[in-house]
């Protein structure tokens, strides 16, 4: 399940064409690296942007690294703290943005390694209170 969620994110994240992607010889470098400018610039211009430009960037960002936050830990024990899962995820996130920036197939974003950290700390959460509570309940059965 986590190597197909990584193949998927890849795609979304470098290959997926309705996400504007545009033919190699007219990309340019961009990059953002002032924290909340762009998180700024589409809740202010999301009429403008459009409802669709809007959630994929801004949700989008977050919803796509959640599964990151709750994967990791299910694979292996030693990966369960938020610290880590949650420095995992920015690792991660900081690859992405680097890539994108080399390969000019997005922006190198400060806004989207915020919203990418905070998907996988929200996943982080969620495996912790089911963990707990599958935990529970496995110590209510003994």
């Amino acid at each position: 399940m986590f190597l197909l969620y990584m193949l998927v994110l890849i795609y979304f994240l470098f290959f997926a064409e309705s996400y504007g992607r545009i033919p190699y010889e007219k990309r340019e470098y961009h990059y953002n690296l002032t924290p909340f400018q762009e998180i700024k610039r589409f809740w202010i211009y999301r009429k403008q942007l459009g409802h669709f430009a809007v959630v994929s960037n801004l949700l989008g960002n977050v919803v796509g690294f959640i599964p990151f936050g709750f994967m990791l830990p299910c694979i292996s024990r030693r990966t369960r703290g938020f610290l880590l899962i949650t420095l995992s995820g920015f690792n991660l996130s900081l690859c992405v943005e680097c890539i994108q920036l080399v390969s000019r197939v997005g922006s190198f974003d400060v806004d989207d390694m915020i919203l990418n950290t905070l998907g996988t700390a929200i996943g982080y959460v969620v495996f912790a209170v089911f963990h707990s509570y599958i935990d529970k309940k496995a110590r209510r059965k003994k």
